[in-house]
């Protein structure tokens, strides 16, 4: 995986984690389980899922490098993701998106069904103080 190409799409192109240290992101990648596409050697795709392995997981990360956009990769890393054998037989599998329902959607994911029930700390700019 080359975590210095994730690095750069995560913090200058995403929308979630504009600014995320190396750091940062090397410690999440650790306490997660990571996926990433290649044609040949070059890296085009990327996606993390944090989870307990037995009842949770939450989906973070995926992008797909800009010249790749529209062939079919993000499709690819969705299955390469619900296929992984740690991630069979949980109880939730949650992640947020702005712009990409409609991927998600034909791979189950719902809106939530009792979004009364989940609360969060938000810190949306965390990662430019």
């Amino acid at each position: 995986m080359d975590l210095v190409q994730v690095h750069r799409w995560i913090s200058e192109q995403s929308y979630w984690a504009a600014g995320v240290p190396m750091e940062t992101l090397r410690r999440a990648l650790e306490h997660s389980i990571g996926f990433a596409g290649f044609i040949g050697t070059r890296q085009v795709a990327f996606a993390r899922v944090t989870t307990d392995r037995a009842t949770f997981a939450y989906l973070a990360d995926v992008f797909v490098d800009g010249d790749y956009h529209g062939l079919g990769y993000s499709k690819i890393l969705m299955e390469a993701v619900l296929a992984h054998p740690d991630l069979q037989g949980l109880r939730r599998f949650v992640l947020a998106t702005r712009d990409a329902h409609d991927l998600y959607r034909r791979y189950g994911f719902t809106p939530l069904k009792s979004p009364d029930l989940f609360m969060e700390i938000h810190r949306p700019d965390i990662y430019r103080t």
